[in-house]
């Protein structure tokens, strides 16, 4: 005689697998962006961090003076700082002439009898102070400095660059909107659906008398720890992916800040906890208000 068994149910059960590699892939495509996200924004940071400003000097000026003008610059607090050192650096007429010579192959120096280039102190300016109003205020200000002949900067790429930064940031700030939105709504649909066969044991439960809370308590556990589970799957694989993009592209890796990484991964885990958790809330919910015909 063949006897047929029957595997019970448990209360709070749904597919793990099948729930967590859905949760998992839609953490993982979120969190794929916000690496991208994070690299442009460092990315930005550097193209910004090297914005100059050419301080040329009078001719003939000494050093003590070049020194004087440099540490008055040095304290402005538009200056670019660094482990608390400003941002500037010197080039001599010579440097200058040399730089002109390789870059163009030919020595005016020759023809003219004399270097006619002037000394400059390049000037790295702070991000904040990178509007095309500050910059002009800053250039007046820097010419008012004694020993100072003149201070120039490409104010047409400066607009150019503050504008498309703007636009990408805008634009991947509607993107992430975008992409959390159908992140939230297919995490929230796959936990839906695997309820779905619990229905039936949620009616059951409630006809012997159990409460919501009692019923929803095992359902909301395991959302968390399929949430936890899902999370930590994603930033794995996403710590992985950009440890071998570390190998295959160079220099990437300074534009990574560990710190902002961790803090994106640990966003992962919460997000996928609070989404399952809000998710499987509101699927019990919804069985637990259904009548019988309705659950058919």
């Amino acid at each position: 005689m063949e006897q047929k068994t029957r595997k019970k149910r448990k209360l709070g059960s749904y597919p793990f697998a099948s729930v967590t590699l859905s949760i998992t892939l839609a953490l993982f495509v979120i969190g794929l962006f916000g690496m991208l996200a994070l690299h442009a924004n460092k990315l930005t940071t550097v193209i910004q961090e090297n914005i100059e400003l050419q301080v040329f000097l009078n001719k003939q000026i000494s050093s003590g003076e070049i020194t004087k003008i440099n540490r008055t610059i040095g304290s402005k607090p538009f200056v670019l700082k660094k482990e608390n050192n400003p941002m500037i650096r010197m080039v001599t007429r010579e440097e200058a002439a040399e730089q002109f010579v390789q870059d163009t192959g030919e020595d005016f120096t020759e023809f003219l009898g004399d270097n006619p280039l002037r000394d400059l102190l390049v000037v790295n300016i702070d991000p904040a102070y990178q509007a095309s109003d500050s910059l002009r205020m800053i250039k007046a200000d820097l010419e008012q400095i004694g020993g100072v002949y003149e201070v120039s900067y490409v104010e047409s790429l400066v607009e150019s660059i503050n504008e498309n930064l703007t636009k990408i940031g805008l634009i991947l700030f509607g993107f992430f909107i975008i992409l959390l939105i159908v992140v939230v709504i297919l995490i929230n649909n796959t936990i839906k659906l695997a309820l779905f066969s619990q229905r039936f044991l949620i009616r059951s439960m409630q006809l012997v008398g159990a409460t919501a809370g009692f019923i929803r308590g095992p359902f909301l556990k395991r959302s968390i720890w399929y949430g936890l589970l899902a999370g930590s799957f994603a930033s794995v694989t996403l710590y992985l992916l950009m440890n071998y993009a570390n190998s295959q592209i160079e220099n990437l890796n300074q534009l990574q800040d560990f710190q902002s990484l961790a803090v994106l991964f640990g966003s992962i885990i919460v997000l996928g906890m609070i989404v399952g958790y809000l998710s499987t809330y509101r699927a019990v919910r919804k069985y637990l208000k259904l009548s019988l015909d309705e659950l058919y």
